[in-house]
């Protein structure tokens, strides 16, 4: 007999990331994350898998970034001395790398790189090329004398206290407060414990590829014009003989998300967005006498966008093997993977149900942590040629084996003749002539999907009794540029998608009473959530989560605020405020009835704390139902990587919310 699934019950998941072959493929890394909810945190480790079992190689629980030394060892980032430890809380910036072989034996310390590694690559034996968070203010603290150094980490302590706004964005979600603050490029040599810059100091470096050689080191950055960023890109190379960069390919026409290089050629993804704007996907373009030249033509995104709550950590999304290009591509309600080959075809490599969320290939054969026949993460290997694949993890088995799991039911409905795709899944001990409350659940981005993939949320009201249906509306991922297309039309045919998909819902599912249902959703979810309720009295509950409520504050506080707004909405507070207050939730809010809940967080930078606020202070005003639940120190992720204490708590606080008006 199987148990209900409990809101709890996530403390005990595993989530895996970071999947890397050895040189030799003979084995597989990876990243294990759990929760520690004692600390209130998350512990995570390193495992390797060499063709039959599984083994853990780490035990300090804050190993995430790591390499292939060689066949046989793995360096990885920790922070286990306490001499470390002490350094860093004084304010100093460091990173110490470890050694680990896998035939056993302790880590050893390798070196200490004295900045904020953000991502490392091995060039040769001793030589590595880092990526680092870089204050311009303070970073350069590690090349001062003593005296020097004690004297800028005593003014770096004091300007704790407040912050210098310089430029635009100032703060980044998750990142916390960004001015004068670079992702910098760095060679760093092991014998002579030195450091090299590459990039300017005032670039943001984004992707770093060498050539198989490991001679020319190719990068993407972009630099702040009149101290704001612009969202675009130019290409550089650093030829590591010459010890000299150059820029082959100027910043300004294009938003280049990833390069790779292909033989003798360089392949850029990259997008002008002149036809759908920032979120137009990306093209195929070799870089040809410092223009780009289009390769292969694509309109599907180039990136694994299904949504779910059971993710904790990344991993490879592309690759480039034995010719072709390999990358993550969602296509309807799924992410796959898919090919480009030097022809400019593209095919699918692995079509499967769920989500492929990172992957990486050798001669041994094609690995992938997935989401996989509605099961939670686990590891798969995939033999390219024959297309067969097969499970080689069980870490969270335990769940469909002991759980009680909702299946979904596709609940498919065509408007203005574009078929619509949605799921319903029943309440756990269904019994046919019982009526039932309900929940809508609207996805974020919008540039997301939701799939056949295991959401923890809606499992859990699925097992306490609830009918759950979710869709995707137009505006969302999956189906090309045009289909995603709602710029200039938030709050119209994406809202007339989901009350059209409620109103099928209602009539094919007739248990479902009609007076007991609720709606949430979070991010671009939040705002439709503030939409609904301001155009509709149909919902008896509302959770909106990590909102927007008001476009014209929205452009002036999110991080993303200046250019996402003028893109989204096609409008801006100068020429067309019009525009911004009439696709502003808060417009309506004279007009809602449903009682409703809003989650924030004090530093989500993306939908600002203070659009919850608004919203929540405007109900109030009006006389409805309202309450409000703000995390001290988390961001806009809350639901996905929060502080297990505070993920247990947000889903408390909805689902308490909905059980006291839908019950």
């Amino acid at each position: 007999m199987k148990e209900t699934l409990q809101l709890r019950d996530f403390l005990k998941y595993r989530f895996v990331s970071n999947v890397t072959y050895a040189p030799d493929g003979e084995h597989a890394a990876y990243v294990i994350a759990t929760c520690d909810e004692k600390h209130n945190t998350y512990q995570r480790r390193l495992y390797v898998w060499d063709g039959k079992a599984h083994k853990q190689l780490t035990n300090g629980g804050k190993e995430s970034m790591y390499l292939w030394e060689d066949k046989d060892t793995l360096l990885f980032s920790s922070l286990r001395d306490k001499q470390d430890q002490e350094a860093v809380e004084n304010g100093e910036e460091r990173t110490v790398f470890y050694r680990i072989s896998l035939h056993g034996g302790e880590a050893i310390k390798a070196f200490t790189i004295p900045l904020v590694v953000t991502g490392i690559q091995k060039v040769s034996d001793g030589c590595y090329a880092c990526t680092v968070d870089y204050d311009l203010n303070y970073s350069y603290c590690y090349s001062l004398g003593e005296e020097e150094k004690v004297k800028a980490l005593k003014e770096k302590k004091d300007m704790e206290d407040y912050e210098i706004l310089d430029e635009l964005p100032f703060y980044g979600n998750g990142l916390g407060y960004t001015n004068k603050k670079r992702n910098s490029l760095f060679l760093y040599e092991e014998n002579s414990d030195t450091l090299t810059r590459i990039s300017t100091d005032i670039m943001d470096v984004m992707d770093v590829k060498w050539d198989k050689e490991k001679q020319l080191l190719y990068y993407t950055g972009e630099v702040r014009i009149q101290h704001k960023q612009t969202g675009r890109q130019g290409i550089y190379v650093y030829d590591r003989k010459a010890g000299t960069s150059k820029c082959i390919f100027d910043q300004g026409e294009y938003m280049i998300s990833g390069i790779e290089p292909w033989g003798e050629e360089l392949l850029v993804i990259a997008s002008d967005g002149r036809r759908y704007g920032i979120n137009e996907n990306a093209q195929f373009y070799f870089l040809k006498k410092s223009k780009l030249e289009l390769f292969a033509a694509n309109e599907d995104s180039l990136w694994g966008s299904v949504g779910s709550d059971c993710r904790l950590g990344g991993g490879k999304s592309s690759c480039l093997y034995q010719d072709k290009y390999y990358f993550i591509t969602t296509r309807r309600h799924e992410a796959h993977i898919y090919a480009l080959d030097k022809q400019g075809d593209i095919q699918p490599v692995l079509e499967l149900s769920g989500s492929v969320d990172a992957f990486d290939i050798h001669d041994k054969g094609l690995i992938f942590i997935g989401m996989q026949e509605d099961l939670l993460q686990e590891l798969y290997q995939m033999d390219i040629t024959n297309k067969t694949y097969q499970r080689i993890s069980d870490y969270n088995m335990w769940v469909h084996e002991t759980k009680t799991i909702c299946p979904l039911e596709e609940c498919n409905f065509t408007s203005d003749d574009i078929t619509l795709y949605g799921w319903v899944m029943k309440p756990v001990g269904y019994e046919e002539g019982k009526q039932y409350p309900a929940i809508l659940d609207i996805h974020g981005g919008p540039r997301t999907v939701y799939g056949t993939v295991f959401y923890h949320e809606m499992q859990v009201w699925a097992n306490q009794g609830y009918f759950v249906f979710f869709m995707n509306p137009r505006g969302s991922d999956g189906r090309g540029n045009g289909f995603a297309d709602i710029n200039g039309k938030y709050g119209t045919i994406d809202y007339e998608d989901l009350m059209k998909f409620t109103d099928v819902v209602l009539e094919r599912y007739t248990a479902i009473d009609q007076q007991r249902v609720g709606v949430t959703g979070g991010s671009y979810g939040g705002f439709m959530t503030n939409w609904i309720i301001g155009h509709t009295n149909r919902f008896k509950a509302a959770a909106s989560q990590r909102s927007i409520a008001n476009w014209i504050s929205f452009a002036h506080t999110s991080d993303i605020g200046e250019f996402f707004t003028k893109d989204q909405q096609q409008a801006d507070t100068w020429e067309s405020v019009e525009e911004l207050w009439w696709h502003s939730p808060l417009k309506y809010a004279n007009q809602v009835k449903t009682p409703t809940l809003f989650i924030h967080s004090n530093e989500d930078y993306r939908c600002p704390y203070s659009e919850g606020l608004q919203m929540y202070s405007a109900l109030v005003e009006h006389g409805i139902e309202a309450r409000l639940c703000m995390f001290k120190g988390e961001n806009h992720e809350l639901s996905r990587s929060g502080k297990p204490k505070h993920r247990v708590k947000r889903l408390e606080e909805i689902t308490n919310w909905m059980q006291q008006h839908l019950k």
